[in-house]
């Protein structure tokens, strides 16, 4: 496989502007001097935790008249620029939040947040954490009552604690304890998710100690028992030098003679302009969300405001404890930028790539660059559309050349590679591919259980949901748009309808913030639609269908804290009406969130979302019961939603994509048998069909 890193010199589209735009990324200078401020704040010898210091973006009222300036090529207004910022006092549970305006260098804000308020995980927290449970003597007793041998590396996955409603307002991690291959203890890269142990110490943040430890249930049901001398398995490793390779895999090469066809254009110092194929738009990147795109458009036309993954939750199946608070909401816990791959490191992209980096904060309020995070390259998808006219023999065919903007986050055991692809049709999709290796737990040799599956001996995988929420601030061609639902039910039978086959389709309109569901029966599709601007040809609003798959909701029951918490998991769709500061679906802080702070509490206000200024949160997902082939490392599983126009062109926008025009790649005819034969009929002088002819 051949990959080739692009970059762009002036001569080829890079445009250096001089000044940060209001939606670019803070910078480095700007993240050190935001907590700067905000330290002066307190006595100089106080020392601060920072969670988070990124942009505060400006009001969407600013930023609209400086988009229309901008793209009018008129001067465009002075927006200042802010930076949110939540951190900590270190080793005490006082979290605060606040904006820090940099331009005037005054901090606008400074909040301590209430009980039950919990920040983020952090790098340094989560390595301080897996210290604090490996050193515990308490856990080194019980660890060494299971007579492992003598070397063998112990490792620990620290978990937000998660809610249960006992004993859990102080800020604490649940920590699963595995171990390397002890007949191998030397090989670090060991799947030691093979060797899950029994033990699991509980960390307390503030106090930082282990406040107890939990002993799990290996068994069919609640019961618990102490650590006994470890039965050894075999290991289950995934790294190649492990396993014979197959030998009959001949070379794909990916390969772009004349370079990429997209330009990535600089804008100050932390902003880039995406254009490819009549697209632009803007390609941002924060702590939480990772990828964000702003102002995306085709062809000059505004389709979308801003776009981002909004939350995820993972709620799994076992019901005992401990197991029953695992619900990871991980990028309210931890942040899909914090745990971003450096994509250079693998085969994570192909063909003429090109990468962006970024940079975040660390704990002590100091820049964090991170570099090759975000790749973008193009795709073959196959046969974009064709028509061949069996009566000349003559094909039509274009290919489908897609854009990907393409991140990857690693969560412990976990992988999500997050993709934003663009077409050449004027669709756009989000793609969501989970790999890496499913979450194990001990349980004992001989015993199923209908929650998880076996995957190795002694080790279970307990099935578990991925429901994951998009946020979608549309702008089909302006800022006043609505929700409507399309369905396909048939018409009754009668004189007109003779033979009972006719159907119609008909459009219901959505006025009211609301959570709303697919019907598949009558194949319910939802619509943004603009109602002031009309299609040239047929007269109907222009707008983009929203293509989501089903999926099974939240299974945890309505009182339950997963239902709580993941208050986006129990819809397809939510429309909510546009106010500042509503980003995440499930709530600004989720990390032992309590819930009623996220969309569901949001569409409960039941605002008008009639031909105004709405945003919508797409909800998407996989049910993983899990499998022995998921084991030791899973093949990707796929999940994506595809926004497609409606009536938004005056044809399909694809015609003037050039044809495919390779000697070896074109289609033709296997033999005269798959010739069909026709006639035709010409009309003579006098409007009498005279004849007909065989082609």
């Amino acid at each position: 496989m051949s990959t080739e890193q692009v970059s762009f010199p002036s001569s080829l589209g890079l445009a250096k502007h001089p000044s940060s735009h209001p939606l670019s990324p803070l910078t480095s200078s700007e993240i050190t001097n935001a907590s700067h401020l905000v330290q002066n704040l307190w006595p100089s010898n106080t020392d601060l935790q920072y969670k988070v210091i990124t942009l505060q973006e400006p009001e969407k009222a600013q930023v609209l008249p400086y988009l229309d300036a901008e793209h009018g090529g008129a001067k465009t207004p002075t927006i200042e620029r802010k930076a949110f910022v939540c951190y900590y006092i270190r080793k005490t549970d006082k979290v605060h939040e606040a904006i820090v305006n940099l331009s005037r260098q005054v901090v606008e804000s400074n909040l301590r947040l209430g009980p039950n308020v919990h920040g983020p995980g952090d790098a340094e927290e989560i390595i301080l954490v897996e210290k604090i449970a490996l050193e515990d003597e308490r856990v080194k007793a019980e660890i060494a009552k299971l007579d492992l041998p003598r070397g063998t590396a112990i490792l620990s996955d620290p978990w937000n604690y998660g809610s249960d409603g006992i004993h859990d307002n102080r800020r604490m991690y649940q920590c699963f304890l595995y171990m390397r291959d002890p007949h191998n203890p030397s090989n670090l890269e060991s799947n030691y998710y093979a060797f899950p142990l029994t033990i699991s110490p509980v960390v307390d943040t503030a106090e930082r100690k282990v406040v107890r430890i939990d002993f799990l249930p290996t068994g069919n049901d609640h019961t618990i028992k102490d650590p006994q001398p470890f039965l050894i398995p075999p290991p289950n490793e995934y790294t190649p030098e492990h396993h014979q390779l197959r030998t009959d895999l001949k070379c794909l090469n990916v390969v772009q003679p004349d370079g990429a066809s997209f330009q990535v254009i600089q804008v100050g110092e932390t902003g880039r302009i995406v254009e490819w194929q009549k697209w632009s738009f803007r390609v941002g990147f924060n702590h939480r969300e990772g990828m964000v795109l702003h102002d995306v458009r085709y062809d000059t036309r505004s389709l979308f405001y801003r776009m981002s993954l909004s939350d995820m939750v993972i709620p799994y199946a076992d019901p005992r404890h401990p197991f029953h608070k695992k619900a990871a909401f991980d990028l309210g816990d931890v942040g899909a930028g914090l745990m971003a791959n450096n994509l250079k490191l693998g085969c994570d992209c192909l063909g003429s790539i090109h990468y962006l980096d970024t940079v975040l904060s660390n704990d002590k309020g100091l820049p964090w660059p991170l570099e090759n995070v975000v790749c973008i390259h193009e795709q073959d998808a196959g046969i974009g559309w064709k028509h061949t006219n069996y009566r000349t023999q003559s094909a039509a065919i274009v290919r489908n050349r897609e854009l990907v903007i393409q991140s990857i986050i690693t969560v412990a055991n976990y992988e999500y590679i997050m993709a934003f692809i663009f077409n050449q049709a004027g669709e756009v999709k989000y793609e969501i591919r989970a790999t890496g290796i499913v979450s194990t737990q001990p349980i004992e040799d001989g015993v199923e259980v209908p929650w998880g599956t076996v995957v190795h001996p002694g080790v279970l995988a307990a099935h578990h949901q991925h429901i994951f929420s998009l946020r979608v601030d549309p702008a089909i061609d302006g800022h006043k748009n609505r929700l409507v639902y399309e369905e396909a039910h048939p018409m009754p039978r009668s004189e007109f309808n003779p033979h009972g086959i006719g159907y119609t389709i008909n459009d219901t309109l959505v006025d009211q913030s609301a959570g709303l569901d697919l019907n598949t029966d009558h194949n319910r599709v939802f619509k943004i639609q603009n109602a002031f601007v009309r299609n040239p040809v047929n007269g109907k609003p222009v707008g983009y269908k929203i293509h989501a798959p089903p999926f099974q909701k939240m299974l945890a029951d309505s009182r339950s804290f997963h239902f709580k918490r993941g208050e986006f998991a129990d819809h397809n769709l939510y429309v909510t009406r546009y106010h500042e500061d509503e980003l995440y679906a499930g709530g600004k802080y989720t990390n032992q969130s309590r819930g009623g702070s996220g969309v569901r509490a949001w569409a409960d206000r039941k605002e008008n979302v009639k031909d105004t200024d709405l945003v919508l949160f797409v909800q998407f997902g996989l049910q993983h019961s899990t499998r022995i082939e998921d084991f030791p490392v899973m093949p990707c599983e796929i999940t994506q939603v595809t926004f497609k126009p409606v009536n938004f062109f005056d044809k399909n926008p694809a015609l003037d994509v050039p044809p495919s025009n390779q000697d070896f790649n074109r289609s033709t005819l296997l033999s005269e048998e798959h010739r069909q034969p026709s006639l035709e009929a010409k009309v003579g002088e006098k409007g009498d069909v005279c004849c007909l002819s065989k082609l």
